[in-house]
């Protein structure tokens, strides 16, 4: 096998939206002054025209909302759908070795600011040692879940998922079972490129596709490693030193499993791409890219510091050359939440998976030295960053350097314990108010 190219002409999302990406100061009640006029995150054109920008202005007015308002917002909502139901479904995923009680905090929190429109749900498909069993075999049982979930409540409408470190590849796996395009829904040819290029705040999501049937709203992701864990500092508790990097590798799939070999992308054939390249693209296992570019929104919440278990750079989708020294005052209002920055979507013809990388994968199997591994992820983590970066992500940095315990840093980003991580309740608000403001732009665009 001479190469083998992942990305398939049907995902040919092929436009530019502006140059480099630049760190937005921290503006609005969310800190970001783009979070809104791009509806978050979508890889939309933003070349907006007069009637786009009365709307964005009466999404900003709406962004401003108190709580108060929001409450009744909610409450209005679900007497809408005519049975005071929830109709907005928000999937909430636990990690390695976790529970749905690890989201006990974050869960009470999210519905009293969130109301009685979403119905919230933790996942428990994939608890403790069954997180073990690779990434592909726990995201089709969330899929499974999510599917029991909806079909025994009619009223739903939209689904969002909340991830929280492992959790979210496993989203990321469930949402490409679940996803159907248009096309296939109505028995039509879509070019999804041309999809890709219309307003968001001007069309259904439907039309980009559906998640188990319903409109997808926001994925966001809570120290998510969407780059694997494998090169320098990417597993941050063995301290850089490469003996302990070394040896890591050959213990993954003794001690995590089927998963460990999927995160240190040494699963699978030489000469077949590991698993997480496969889902930076469509391709025959999945359309995890077009599953991904139907929601609304896109957002990483990422650990700039103190999180032992993923770094910054892989729960970020950031090159090593992108991290730039984070600002260490918290947005007001969100104690611990340093940074947004709105990434729009680039144009490439990535992920591909060449006979360089295929002899490099090869040669780190075979060989697992320092330069062998080495060589093997600086491909392999360039293709991700490719295939991800042809949607747009809102990506938020989060410091805990002023906590009690900031060495906590991966629990604290999703509040696991109320009394030992509530460093991170300033992480859940904003979560929350993000949501909020995505359903505030729903109801916006439903009523006018």
């Amino acid at each position: 096998m001479a190469t083998a190219s992942l990305i398939h002409a049907s995902c040919g999302y092929s436009l530019r939206l502006g140059g480099s990406n630049n760190r937005n100061g921290a503006h609005g009640p969310l800190g970001s002054s783009t979070s809104f006029s791009c509806s978050c995150c979508s890889s939309t054109n933003l070349n907006f025209s007069s009637g786009i920008n009365n709307w964005k202005q009466q999404g900003l007015k709406a962004q401003t909302m108190g709580t108060t308002t929001q409450e009744s917002f909610a409450s209005s909502r679900g007497t809408l759908n005519g049975k005071n139901k929830p109709d907005h479904l928000l999937v909430l995923v636990h990690g390695i070795l976790a529970s749905p009680s690890d989201w006990t905090y974050a869960e009470a929190e999210l519905k009293r600011r969130l109301g009685s429109n979403f119905l919230i749900y933790a996942s428990s498909s994939n608890t403790y040692t069954r997180t073990f069993s690779g990434i592909d075999g726990a995201g089709k049982r969330l899929a499974n879940e999510v599917m029991e979930v909806v079909k025994k409540t009619d009223s739903l409408k939209r689904i969002s998922f909340l991830a929280h470190s492992l959790g979210g590849l496993f989203a990321r796996y469930a949402v490409a079972v679940l996803y159907s395009s248009t096309a296939e829904e109505s028995g039509e040819p879509v070019d999804l490129a041309d999809s890709m290029r219309e307003n968001s705040l001007t069309m259904c999501s439907s039309r980009r596709g559906t998640i188990a049937g319903l409109e997808p709203v926001n994925f966001i992701t809570l120290a998510t490693p969407h780059l694997g864990v494998r090169g320098k500092k990417q597993l941050p508790f063995l301290f850089g030193v490469s003996f302990l990097e070394k040896l890591a590798l050959p213990l993954a799939p003794i001690l995590v499993g089927q998963t460990g070999s999927q995160l240190f992308l040494m699963d699978g054939r030489p000469d077949k791409p590991p698993l997480l390249l496969r889902m930076a693209s469509d391709c025959e296992d999945g359309k995890f890219l077009s599953a991904l570019g139907a929601f609304r929104c896109r957002i990483v919440y990422a650990n700039v510091s103190y999180d032992h278990m993923v770094g910054w750079r892989t729960s970020s989708i950031r090159r090593e050359t992108e991290l730039v020294k984070p600002p260490r005052r918290s947005l007001d209002g969100y104690k611990h939440v340093v940074d947004v920055e709105y990434c729009p979507p680039v144009s490439s013809d990535g992920p591909h998976f060449t006979s360089e990388a295929i002899k490099a994968k090869e040669a780190a199997q075979n060989e697992p030295n320092a330069q062998n591994t080495s060589e093997y992820h600086v491909i392999m983590e360039e293709e991700m960053i490719r295939g991800l970066q042809r949607l747009g992500w809102k990506k938020v940095d989060v410091s805990f350097h002023s906590a009690f315990w900031p060495f906590f840093a991966h629990n604290n980003i999703h509040v696991k314990n109320e009394w030992l991580h509530n460093a991170g309740t300033g992480v859940i608000a904003h979560v929350a108010d993000s949501l909020r403001q995505q359903e505030s732009s729903s109801f916006i665009a439903a009523s006018l």
